[in-house]
């Protein structure tokens, strides 16, 4: 069986920023990729907050960037996905890894950057528009839609911040609501209610997305009360109903909150497995950007170099 220093499961922004810091560190990194090389900006088209571009960049391209700079330092670069992990309490003891659900190769630190997946709503228009009009990130594509108007889908938190940062950029914001009420706190759904050019429509969902080869140019809705069906011309269409981490193989094992966040000590990356650090979307649920990820890889491959440096390898 292989046995390494480390191992990085995911190949985002932060785990090709773990496997540089952790190449440049001497800890000849082993990274798998998973399922979704490159991670969730490679269904972006187009970067445009990350530092360094400043003239924005296609998120396949910034992902080769970031690949190919982790590469340089001698990161080995692995397909596959690890399919089970069988964690060591004992400090410096070995993690074993099974990739497609065949091979095992063990690792004294193992850096989680399994990201996240944005929920959609399942309708084969929303992968036609994908990043033409589609998107589950106002912060990272809001500014491409200024000047338009967007309408955003969902009732929580995270659809009442969407709605209302979009409705700094745009002259109209519709939020779909499926119910007569919010899940919003009280303090979210005020602001929602009191900005002007945000239109609330209860009791909402969406039928359809419309548009041409260019993108998205309407969606098309109906009342679930009246039946009554219409189409709201919108170039963007945000959907904010949620985020699944990609956690699974680590339930029972690593400590968890209850909707699958991989929890980390304070002002760490380290998990409650000795050598097993956790970066990226997979523990953040609430910045979830290229940037904060990249922040905690680095974080998660420092802790790495610390904890082998103190057992002495």
């Amino acid at each position: 069986m292989e046995q390494h220093d480390c191992i990085i499961i995911g190949s985002g922004p932060a785990g090709y920023t773990a496997a540089i810091y952790a190449a440049r560190a001497d800890l000849k990194p082993i990274m798998y990729m998973g399922l979704q090389p490159g991670g969730q900006l490679t269904t972006t088209t187009e970067v445009d907050n990350f530092p360094g571009y400043p003239q924005g960049v296609d998120g396949n391209a910034m992902m080769e960037d970031l690949k190919n700079q982790a590469e340089r330092f001698g990161t080995d670069i692995r397909f596959g996905i690890v399919t089970k992990t069988e964690l060591n309490p004992e400090v410096g003891g070995y993690h074993t890894l099974t990739i497609d659900e065949s091979t095992q190769v063990q690792a004294r630190t193992v850096i989680i950057s399994t990201g996240a997946s944005a929920k959609y709503l399942g309708l084969p228009a929303e992968e036609k528009f994908m990043g033409f009009g589609v998107s589950a990130c106002a912060v990272c594509d809001g500014f491409f839609y200024k000047g338009q108007e967007v309408v955003v889908v969902g009732a929580g938190d995270t659809a009442a911040e969407e709605a209302t940062y979009l409705a700094k950029l745009c002259p109209k914001v519709t939020m779909l609501v499926r119910r007569d009420e919010m899940r919003a706190s009280k303090a979210m759904q005020n602001r929602v209610l009191e900005t002007k050019n945000i239109t609330v429509l209860w009791n909402t969902e969406t039928v359809d997305l419309v548009g041409d080869d260019k993108g998205l140019t309407g969606v098309q809705v109906k009342n679930n009360q009246t039946g009554e069906e219409e189409t709201i011309p919108a170039t963007g269409f945000f959907v904010a109903i949620g985020h699944k981490p990609n956690t699974d193989i680590f339930k029972g094992q690593i400590d968890m909150d209850d909707t699958g966040y991989i929890k980390t000590k304070a002002d760490s990356t380290a998990t409650n497995f000795p050598g097993v650090f956790c970066s990226g979307d997979a523990q953040d649920k609430i910045y979830r950007q290229a940037v904060t990820a990249a922040g905690t890889g680095c974080m998660a491959a420092l802790e790495s170099e610390r904890y082998l440096g103190a057992l002495g390898h």
